[in-house]
This record gives structure tokens, sequence and C-alpha cells, in this order.
């Protein structure tokens, strides 16, 4: 069996981790890079050890050495993108959000099933190991009957994290480009993705999206806050973002402070570290029977969830299935994510299923 033939569209800072999960493998390859700045998609080419440098992604549709497609690139093009490679019969792999609209994603979906292709959201917080051994614990009913989520992210400084370009931050501020602010939509699509993954499809919300300013004009969308009731019976949850700039944290990627607790009426499990090191309590702990106790998971890094993402298309790729984010469930997380805008800009409860 020839191994899956892939190309990286789009080599910015993300694309780093995006490799991580094709190293070593005898069933997929990169082959190609595409950006429009060519020294860019050079480097990376040499770094990587990949033959084959485009800049215009019509190039890489029209080489039928290439099976999938990963696309990290902004968000507006993540629709125009994926309908493209769809019908030139690539597999698909599109960066988060999905799209700006559920129109879009509607148009994506359409585009995947008449070509008979995979389509998935790239969103590697519900592949992150505290996350899904999370999800495994309620599932074992380790909490009993689960009634509560609560997720927090807040954005920080690092002496150790990544430098970002200005480039890859700028066109987050245009909201044409980014359908959103980078706070709410764009990081907050992980955090959506994250909560329907661990509580399942959501009835209704409301929310409350503040301005914060960065540098004059441009201003991120925190702080904000959502309360959310999920279709299951008695299920609801609290999602908040704080804009705190000088709250100072520990890490190799994004000064992100991201955490969770799912409480259930029996017990609590806290996954406390995601993209950054902040509280210094164990990755994972569950409190039950009035202790608490840390709970073994043997690879804890925000890269973990980057390999493990890609692991899993590989595998359905190769073997069958649908991936965990396929088209459907994307769009549902999108409508999701849009129904909290809608909500903070009318003032009332938004159902996510009548977000079009």
């Amino acid at each position: 069996m020839k191994p899956i033939r892939v190309a990286i569209v789009g080599c910015g800072r993300i694309s780093d981790l995006h490799v991580l999960g094709y190293r070593d493998r005898d069933d997929a390859r990169i082959v190609a890079v595409c950006d429009t700045d060519g020294g860019r998609a050079q480097a990376k080419a040499r770094e990587w050890g990949v033959e084959r440098v485009y800049t215009d992604y019509r190039q890489v549709l029209e080489d039928p050495e290439i099976d999938l497609v990963e696309l990290l690139v902004p968000h507006d093009l993540h629709a125009p993108m994926t309908v493209a490679a769809c019908r030139a019969g690539k597999h698909v792999s599109v960066q988060k959000p999905m799209a700006l609209t559920a129109a879009e994603a509607d148009q994506m979906i359409t585009a995947a099933q008449e070509a008979g292709v995979v389509l998935r959201v790239y969103e590697n917080f519900v592949f992150y190991p505290p996350h899904v051994r999370a999800k495994e614990m309620i599932e074992a009913g380790e909490i009993g009957e689960p009634q509560m989520i609560r997720i927090h992210v807040s954005t920080g400084k690092s002496d150790t994290a990544w430098e970002v370009p200005l480039s890859a931050w700028a066109w987050r501020f245009n909201e044409e480009q980014c359908g959103g602010g980078p706070f709410v939509f764009d990081h907050g699509y992980h955090l959506f993705s994250l909560a329907y993954y661990l509580m399942g499809p959501v009835e209704r919300v409301a929310a409350w999206i503040d301005r914060s300013p960065v540098v004059e004009p441009v201003y991120v969308d925190a702080p904000a806050v959502m309360m959310v009731q999920f279709k299951a019976s008695r299920r609801y949850g609290v999602m908040d973002f704080a804009h705190t700039p000088n709250l100072v944290m520990d890490s190799r990627y994004y000064a992100d402070d991201d955490r969770v607790e799912v409480i259930g009426d029996k017990g609590v499990i806290f996954v406390n570290r995601c993209t950054a090191r902040t509280v210094d309590l164990p990755p994972l702990m569950l409190f039950r029977d009035g202790k608490t106790t840390a709970i073994p998971v043997d690879r804890f890094e925000w890269d973990d969830s980057f390999i493990d993402c890609t692991r899993h298309l590989i595998a359905v790729l190769t073997g069958g299935g649908q991936p965990v984010l396929d088209g459907p469930t994307g769009k549902a997380v999108l409508q999701f994510t849009l129904a909290a805008l809608i909500s903070s800009r009318t003032g009332r409860e938004v159902r996510p299923d009548e977000v079009q």
C-alpha cells in the first residue's frame, strides 16, 4: 500500500507542530509544501526534507502525487480552498475554525461528499492526552453523571514562549479575514470543540463579550463569559476568557492558561494545564470520596495533541472510519461558536441549531 502523500499548505509558525505526526512513518509522508512566501516555503522544505515547493495553491491541486492537503491558512480561505481541494479529489484537513459561516461549512461538507473524499477539522485539543483520559473517565462513570463543565483561558507572557511574527497576528484582527475576535472565535473554537467532545451537543448559549485594548486601535474580545445548556438532560457549562497580558507563564508555545473542570454527581475531574504550565498541580486530577488524586498520564505536552491528531487522520485514511471532527461535527461546533457571538451582539439566548 502506498503511503498517503501530504502537502502542507501554509508554512507559518503552527506548521512546525503539524509536521510532528508524520515523522518516521511508512504510511504517510509530506511530499510538498506551499506558501505564497516562496522564501518561507523553501526554508520549511529544506528543514523537513521535502523536494516539491509551490507558491500557488492551484499547483498543489494539479499535482497527481498529492492525496491530502493540510490547510494552515487564514480563516477566510478555509471554505474556498477546501471546496477546491475536494473537487480536485484531495482529502482535506483544515485548521479550525472550520469556516466563517454555517453556510460555508455546508458547502465544504457537500463538496467532500460529492467527491468521495475525507474532510476533517484539525482540532488538537480533543487529542490532548489529559483531555482524552478525562473523557474516558467520564464515560466509565468515575464522576457519576456529569452536570457541569467549566473551561477557562487567559493569555499572558512568557520569556520561553514562541516568537510569533507580526504577520501571523495582523490578519487575526481583520474581521473579514478572521471572522471574529482572536479570543472567542479563533482560540475559542478549541474550547467549544472540547466542551462538545466532553459534554455533547449544545441546546442554547448566552454570552457576554467585552473588549480590551492591546495597542490602539487594536482590541481583543475579552473579558468574556458564556453560559451553555447542553442537549443532554441536566447538563450545563460556563466558559470564560480573560485578557491578562501581564500574567507570567512558563510555556514552550503560546502563553495561554487553559484549564478544565468537569463536575459530576459523585466526583470532579480537573485538567490543570495544556498549552502552558500555569498552576503548580498535576496535569490531571480526580476528586472523589473526599480525596483528591493525581491521575497518571504518560504524555501531557501540547505537541502530543498535534501528534495524536495527525495520527488519527492517518488511521482513518488507511483503515476507514470517520474523523473525530468530521464535516458535520465541525459545523456543529462552528454553530456553537457563532451562537456565542450572536448572543453577545443581540443580548439574547441563541440556539446553535438555528445559526445559518
